[in-house]
């Protein structure tokens, strides 16, 4: 089983762990990794989210042999068995706890950004990580979690090998494992994205489970109320694939602009994000996601599918309207700007306005006269192949069109002050054409 990063493991994870949430339990995730897939778990079950800070305690001379555990709260959990066989001193113990106690108090206070320790005492706990290599770490916060109070302690994780699922079978109540796999080596090569997890996301998400559910945490039609304001990451299904996105709706949005990138792009480009800021400002909300995940960015092929991009921008355009009413816009770059068109030419398409920033609108070619969408589109003055591109696209499209050429600009708007041009002129299009519909 693949996973696509770890917000996918975590709704997946979620579905094995349906039966818990009549015991009102508390999800409790391992730091870092474990913390972004007990999130989408926590959500999914209704139940508080926290962090499960422990620090093994790890032999001086043999440091990934563990003789204990320290938790907060003064827990210590001590195999008596490998201090007497390892003959350790107790002044060597006493200095391996004190510096993990030391490292254990930063990452609490870290992570919690002031907030309590939530109470385990007499609950079902769920403890969650994003993998398992050798369990010793998983089986520690058990022991902790269990030291603490909690009446239930289960296990659960995406993936793990399964000698060390059997092992940790024994070490719980209830161990849940969605695969283990033989050939298993690392818990990374199940995942397509695994990258590191930050300490800032880990406190950005402990805090949003705190401050409540969002739009993710409502029901699945359940609109954003209009005086919300609303700034979080979601996970879009589209398609059949997750996509992550950053959603950010000002109090009051009017209507909202998503975001379609061009290759070697993401929602966390630069320039999407000044043009999505220059939106917010102006009380657009707006939704940059990744129209492919990062195993698929690999393969330059992909982003010139350009019907599959279409595709899943229409299903995000759907999830997007089941959580609010405002009318929608587009925004592509490049061939995001291709799926843009694409999507908003196809039979139904509630589409209200468009912008392409650079785009290949030829890639779009044929559906172009279907576009019903006022559409703008903007290059860069020496962009001179785009340029005309665009030209025969305007050429081509039945809507109300405009080409705007920014004098001196180059495809990205690199050149000072092009890319607040693109952000003025979209800003403007976006109130026009959007605003008045609502």
């Amino acid at each position: 089983m693949l996973f696509t990063d770890r917000a996918d493991a975590g709704h997946r994870l979620a579905e094995a762990l349906r039966h818990l949430e009549g015991e009102d339990p508390v999800v409790l995730g391992l730091p870092r990794g474990g913390v972004p897939v007990a999130f989408q778990v926590a959500r999914a079950l209704h139940a508080p989210l926290d962090v499960i800070v422990v620090r093994k305690l790890g032999v001086p001379y043999q440091r990934e042999l563990g003789f204990g555990a320290i938790g907060e709260g003064g827990v210590r959990v001590i195999s008596d068995d490998i201090v007497r066989r390892g003959r350790l001193e107790q002044a060597d113990l006493a200095s391996v706890e004190h510096a993990e106690a030391a490292e254990l108090a930063r990452q609490a206070e870290r992570f919690r950004a002031g907030r309590p320790r939530l109470s385990l005492e007499g609950r079902t706990a769920i403890v969650v990580d994003d993998g398992i290599a050798t369990g010793a770490t998983a089986a520690a916060a058990c022991q902790v979690v269990r030291a603490h109070g909690a009446a239930r302690v289960v296990l659960a994780v995406p993936v793990a090998p399964p000698d060390a699922a059997e092992r940790l079978r024994g070490a719980t109540d209830e161990f849940v494992c969605l695969s283990t796999p033989f050939a298993f080596s690392a818990v990374g090569e199940w995942y397509q994205d695994f990258s590191q997890t930050p300490d800032d996301e880990v406190v950005s998400l402990l805090a949003q489970a705190a401050a409540g559910p969002g739009p993710e945490g409502s029901a699945p039609n359940e609109e954003v109320a209009a005086d919300e304001e609303v700034e979080e990451e979601v996970a879009i299904d589209a398609a059949g694939v997750r996509l992550t996105g950053d959603l950010k709706l000002p109090a009051g949005a009017r209507a909202v602009v998503m975001f379609a990138h061009g290759s070697g792009s993401s929602r966390h480009s630069p320039r999407n994000r000044l043009v999505a800021t220059a939106l917010n400002e102006a009380g657009l909300g707006t939704l940059l996601f990744d129209l492919l995940t990062p195993a698929e960015e690999a393969h330059r092929a992909n982003v010139f599918d350009i019907a599959t991009l279409a595709e899943r921008l229409t299903d995000a355009t759907g999830w997007l309207r089941d959580r609010t009413a405002v009318p929608v816009g587009y925004f592509g770059a490049s061939t995001g700007a291709a799926a843009a068109l694409w999507a908003a030419a196809a039979p139904g398409a509630d589409v209200a306005a468009v912008v392409s920033r650079g785009g290949r609108p030829d890639l779009a070619g044929p559906l172009l006269p279907g576009v019903r969408a006022p559409t703008l589109l903007i290059v860069g003055g020496n962009d001179s192949l785009v340029i005309d591109l665009n030209r025969e696209a305007e050429a081509a499209l039945r809507c109300t069109t405009r080409l705007d050429i920014i004098p001196g600009a180059t495809h990205l708007f690199e050149e000072h002050g092009a890319l607040q041009q693109v952000a003025d002129l979209a800003r403007d299009w976006f109130i026009s054409h959007l605003v008045k519909e609502a």
